[in-house]
């Protein structure tokens, strides 16, 4: 059985390396770096390595080093963003489970104090006394109850090592939805300056229009159709904006603060080259497949554990008592009587169940019941995440190839719509055909960034899948930014009674005092 803290084995390592992720300079107008305060959370970078070898992964790290200023930008939202501290959380309280289940096991000592006052006593009690002291000392050792200790620690610790890849798995999903964010408001920038940059085009057509109408070189059909396109490019620069607003607000509710200056994400790591591939590397390495798999092994230690309580168990005990009358006890014909007593037993206690009314039979039929179920959850896990493997990798491959369709689709409109002024400045083309050729233009251009945009969040689905994508794969100095082992090495082997960690305190930021994003704060409006 893998030991809690024991990481699912990686061996991937992605070096951090800023290259550009914007469309060519000849596709589509420069993306406009918008932001985020402490940064992007994404983890995904250049690794020339993979499946080549440890050589190349050595090189790729010692790149990293010499970058300074991105592990703040990283550590900052997977500190404080949505969704680590209420798993973290979750993941310390099942760590106790593992000292819960293990104070059974161990001695117990109590101590009980008893103090009475007789009001009232019989007539005949000559020697009665009027007041009482009673104390007691009480030492329990369990020496067998079955293997219910042992195969409960067994249980607990397994549910705390699935606890731990589950957490491993909350934040690989945590990551793909602020990876997911951080491209929207990307490329919804992207649209919106596409958006405004043909509103101005339109206007200026439109003017154009009017003034060749003006010399009788047009109709005021002309006109209609320039005015008409105009409006509607003005509604879908609204439109833009509404949508890049709202991309806005939801990195705002992911990451903890607003966008600022977003960078273009580094490249994508090479990935594997055919679906199976991508599939070995999950089966071995998803953190939700592993975590599954440790809370099936935990349910076969809780069968045991129910079986347990059909049979006997055995304790040691030992006992001392003290008792003092506080001299009040009479004496009878001239002799003093004693005024306290002492004793002291020690034995063993064995406790055999004839008869429970059939509960710790219900109790092992229910815990091979849930036994079943989680081997039945183990197939359903590797099934999704087979499933979600080969999508993602359809997704990202089909996403590449319409990158380069739309590649060639804006370098074709943006010669067609070159042609099409040339042709109307002769009288071969009409209003209405160039009016066409700009839309398509712009057609052209939001698709090839919104493919850009697919492609890498469908590659960062894909690593995430693979259980490459997490906090411990980026190889930051100083190690993992959050280790659960470290609390669970604390809490293990406590015996401490009066042990606490204190008042809870609030870990995620709120986001009710962050400005709203409004039109005015994205930039530009139109006249």
């Amino acid at each position: 059985m893998q030991r809690p803290g024991q990481a699912v084995p990686s061996r991937l390592r992605l070096a951090l390396q800023q290259v550009p992720f914007a469309a060519r300079d000849s596709d589509v107008p420069t993306l406009g770096r918008e932001a985020a305060a402490q940064g992007f959370v994404l983890c995904l970078v250049q690794c020339r390595v993979s499946l080549v070898g440890a050589a190349q992964v050595d090189q790729d790290l010692a790149q990293v080093a010499q970058r300074d200023g991105l592990a703040e930008r990283i550590a900052g939202p997977h500190r404080h963003g949505h969704g680590h501290g209420f798993a973290r959380a979750g993941q310390r309280a099942t760590d106790e489970s593992v000292p819960l289940t293990r104070a059974r096991g161990l001695p117990n000592v109590g101590a009980s104090a008893t103090y009475n006052e007789f009001v009232e006593t019989g007539s005949l009690s000559f020697n009665a006394a009027a007041r009482q002291l009673n104390l007691g000392l009480q030492l329990t050792v369990p020496i067998y109850q079955g293997g219910a200790i042992r195969n409960g620690l067994r249980a607990a610790d397994a549910r705390v090592s699935a606890g731990q890849a589950g957490l491993l798995d909350t934040e690989l999903s945590i990551f793909s939805q602020v990876v997911g964010a951080y491209l929207d408001v990307i490329r919804d920038s992207a649209i919106v300056s596409l958006n405004r940059g043909q509103v101005g085009v339109l206007r200026t057509n439109l003017q154009a229009t009017q003034d060749r109408f003006e010399v009788g070189d047009l109709t005021r059909t002309d006109v209609a159709q320039s005015q008409a396109r105009l409006s509607l490019a003005q509604g879908q620069f609204e439109q833009a904006q509404a949508l890049l607003i709202a991309s806005k607000e939801s990195y705002i509710r992911l990451v903890g603060s607003p966008p600022v200056m977003l960078e273009p994400p580094p490249p994508l790591p090479n990935l594997p080259v055919t679906p199976d591939a991508a599939v070995t590397i999950a089966i071995d390495n998803n953190p939700g497949l592993a975590a599954a798999i440790r809370r099936r092994d935990a349910s076969r230690f809780d069968v045991n554990v129910a079986r347990a309580s059909r049979l006997p168990s055995v304790a040691a005990i030992a006992s001392e008592s003290y008792q003092n009358f506080l001299g009040s006890l009479g004496g009878g014909m001239g002799r003093s009587p004693v005024q306290s007593t002492r004793s002291t037993t020690v034995g063993l206690q064995a406790t055999i169940p004839l008869f429970q009314g059939g509960g710790p039979g219900a109790q092992v039929r229910q815990a091979q019941a849930f036994e079943a179920q989680a081997i039945e959850a183990v197939t359903l896990t590797e099934r999704s995440i087979v499933a979600q493997t080969r999508a993602s990798f359809a997704s990202y491959r089909a996403s590449n190839e319409l990158i380069v369709s739309s590649e060639s689709a804006v370098a074709a409109s943006t010669l067609a719509l070159e042609g099409v002024r040339a042709e109307n400045g002769v009288g071969n083309r009409t209003i209405l055909e160039i009016l066409n050729a700009e839309q398509e233009l712009l057609n052209s251009q939001v698709n090839l960034v919104s493919a850009r945009r697919n492609a890498y969040v469908a590659g960062f689905s894909l690593l995430a899948a693979m259980g490459r994508a997490g906090a411990n794969d980026l190889g930051l100095d100083g190690g993992a930014l959050y280790d659960p082992q470290v609390n669970y090495n604390r809490v293990r082997r406590s015996i401490n009674d009066w042990a606490s960690d204190g008042q809870p305190r609030p870990v995620a930021t709120r986001t009710v005092d962050s400005p709203a994003q409004t039109p005015a704060l994205l930039g530009p409006q139109l006249p």
